[in-house]
């Protein structure tokens, strides 16, 4: 079954602000709660819809990818196409706006094991040619690694973390606002329940350092414009246990001077002789493999005639068929003509007749009928 629009669940439109977004999650989550409603199994798949929903259009790179590709931004794994989000904090979506509904004491709920870190953009040209024949490429770029010298936890090695004070090691506090109990994360340890007491002296307790990373991708043939290529755990490092985020490549085909695609096909146009046109002939074309194949063009061709070249086109990604290559015929009416040359076209001008041109005949056929109708 199709997946619901994440904005059509939330009841908000595409251009709704993060508040607004907010607003309606909790209103919806409030709704549908599975402690709200023992034992209702389209509640609690509501109540998942909603918190899916959420986690998607709360976070700016996420509600990109998803306005950009919809649900199959998010489908599947490791490299290769699409992409992913991360589940794993839906559970306390609901209790960050409102709590536990069966109470509880302050700082009672389980602390965070860290964050995911940040997805990485990173936009690769490439040639016709190239996407035509697939490439292997290397990626320079520049991230956030976990520290090796503390390994990601921020504090000096050999010094003890301290239980944070504020939240009493719960990584949440606590807030009575009206009819509802408001949990949210604790500002002061940001979930982890503990603070450091010694920083570590090579990251400066962040847990990440700045890294240049460098990475071989392959790129498959048959990629075109805006194809997305998902490296799974090469983004920037989670904090403390958490994972790291993924590096996207946004692929672009640069243009050709003699080719234009359209998906899977190519097209171009070819520039001939009006006497080619008129009598016919054979003429050598070129294809993107670098190849040459050899076109009839039938006597009596006209201006914009296109032929077509059966699987002469681009492959058709992660299959093994090809499209097409459309050629446009384009005669070229001669300019700067010699004398010899005018002397031959006026001998011939005086032979033509209304057979040769069967298109001018209707045309001024048609004309006179308008004339005379005035």
């Amino acid at each position: 079954m199709a997946k619901r629009d994440y904005y059509d669940i939330l009841g908000v439109n595409k251009s709704a602000s993060k508040e607004e977004i907010k607003k309606a999650y909790r209103t919806t989550a409030f709704k549908f709660h599975p402690d709200k409603n023992p034992g209702d199994k389209k509640a609690e798949e509501k109540f998942k819809e909603a918190s899916e929903a959420y986690g998607v259009l709360s976070d700016e790179q996420k509600k990109s990818n998803y306005d950009q590709f919809g649900h199959s931004a998010f489908q599947g794994g490791g490299q290769g196409f699409g992409g992913g989000f991360d589940t794993s904090s839906f559970s306390d979506i609901f209790e960050d706006f409102f709590g536990d509904f069966t109470g509880g004491s302050r700082g009672s709920r389980r602390r965070s094991s860290g964050s995911r870190g940040n997805d990485l953009r990173y936009d690769v040209s490439i040639s016709l040619e190239e996407a035509y024949k697939g490439l292997e490429k290397k990626i320079n770029y520049t991230t956030y690694k976990k520290c090796n010298g503390c390994k990601g936890s921020g504090a000096e090695p050999g010094s003890k973390p301290i239980t944070c004070d504020y939240c009493k090691g719960g990584g949440k506090i606590r807030s009575n606002q009206g009819f509802f109990t408001v949990q949210q994360t604790c500002p002061q340890c940001e979930g982890h329940g503990e603070t450091i007491s010694k920083a570590c002296s090579k990251c400066r307790g962040n847990g990440k350092i700045q890294s240049d990373e460098n990475v071989s991708v392959k790129i498959p043939k048959g990629v075109d414009d805006g194809t997305r290529i998902r490296l799974s755990g090469k983004g920037e490092a989670g904090t403390k246990s958490g994972g790291s985020g993924d590096l996207y490549l946004f692929i672009s085909i640069q243009n050709h001077s003699l080719f234009k695609r359209s998906e899977e096909n190519l097209f171009f146009e070819l520039p001939i002789t009006f006497t080619d046109a008129a009598l016919g002939t054979t003429i050598e074309v070129p294809c993107i493999d670098g190849s040459k194949v050899k076109v009839k063009i039938p006597e009596g061709t006209q201006y914009g005639k296109q032929l077509r070249l059966k699987d002469k086109g681009m492959p058709i990604l992660r299959k093994s068929s090809y499209g097409d290559l459309y050629i446009r015929i384009i005669p070229e009416v001669p300019v700067s003509l010699n004398k010899r040359q005018k002397e031959l076209l006026e001998e011939f001008k005086e032979l033509e007749n209304t057979k040769l041109s069967p298109s001018i005949k209707t045309f001024f056929e048609k004309a006179k009928k308008f004339w005379g109708s005035k």
